[in-house]
């Protein structure tokens, strides 16, 4: 008797905008291409009224495909997560949840390859292929180390058409990418959602490695294709002289809150650890305002500071 065929999954693909309606506009624009077609798309804009107007202006209420776009209105600056779970919140009877960055053009396959993933039955949260427009990858997923707090992007280098070894990866990889990853209801059962605490930055670092530590697997797409303009949208990339106060403060104190959260016995070593990295990186470079918000990123995280960062409130 051959295996039961298991059911196509309806998606729903979560997006979080923050005054970036014309970035947005073109990720689903991508995602009107998917050969996929059993998903909706749900938009959580952070930005007020005022965006959440120019955003619902930009995008149609139901691709040509016929799915249906939605775009919220979360009221005020939820954070990623916050964003990310008001989105999967708003499809609670979906099957699968895609939360994608709004910086990203997912090629065709992209959903298709992730859902062929789950659907192997193994794994309840899956990642893929992001590249950057030079045609190299970012990521094929992530490897926490816990004593240095340091997330490791495996893969990333290499040319985005260059064999993956997935079993290789997934046997390394202990979180997936927040700029694309599909997790199923099984695993929003068991694990739950996002931590709204940390408000930008390592959350999904934390949710894979809390299913990990549940025993779940993380499973890699290689056909699941996803170019990521990386840090389009906080300032994150570029040379680290011309960095943005907000992605290093907040990447340096949540590093520290992922220790704290997972592994707590090892956050003297990891606080230093990150202290000596921070200095590295900025400080050994020149970038001497980057240091001091990375400094006080991590003072913010060694103090237990969570929520939206005190520079951002009114």
């Amino acid at each position: 008797m051959s295996a039961a065929i298991p059911p196509p999954l309806h998606v729903s693909i979560c997006i979080v905008g923050f005054h970036n309606e014309e970035e947005i506009a073109g990720c689903v624009a991508a995602l009107a291409a998917s050969t996929y077609t059993d998903f909706d798309i749900v938009i959580c804009e952070n930005g007020g009224t005022a965006s959440w107007e120019r955003l619902r202006a930009a995008l149609p209420v139901t691709l040509a495909t016929g799915q249906a776009v939605e775009c919220l209105n979360a009221g005020a600056n939820l954070g990623y997560a916050g964003g990310v779970n008001a989105a999967m919140r708003a499809r609670p009877d979906a099957d699968a949840w895609w939360v994608v960055n709004p910086d990203t053009v997912p090629e065709p396959d992209a959903l298709a390859a992730l859902v062929e993933r789950l659907a192997q039955g193994d794994c309840h949260m899956a990642g893929g292929v992001l590249y950057n427009a030079a045609g190299r990858v970012q990521a094929l997923g992530g490897h926490w180390r816990g004593w240095l707090g340091r997330a490791v992007s495996l893969g990333m280098g290499a040319h985005v058409n260059a064999p993956v070894d997935a079993a290789a990866i997934e046997a390394r990889m202990n979180y997936v990418l927040g700029a694309s990853m599909l997790v199923d209801r099984h695993f929003v059962e068991r694990v739950g959602l996002m931590r709204e605490d940390y408000f930008l930055y390592c959350e999904e670092v934390e949710w894979g490695l809390r299913a990990v530590a549940m025993g779940l697997k993380l499973g890699l797409a290689p056909g699941s294709r996803v170019r990521h303009d990386q840090g389009s949208t906080t300032g994150s990339a570029g040379a680290h002289a011309a960095r943005k106060r907000l992605p290093i403060y907040m990447d340096e104190r949540n590093k520290l809150h992922v220790v704290r959260d997972t592994t707590p016995l090892r956050f003297p070593v990891a606080a230093m650890a990150t202290l000596i990295l921070l200095s590295l990186r900025y400080a050994a470079r020149g970038a001497w305002r980057q240091w001091g918000y990375a400094l006080s990123g991590w003072w913010a995280g060694v103090r237990g500071e969570r929520g939206i960062p005190p520079f951002m409130q009114a």
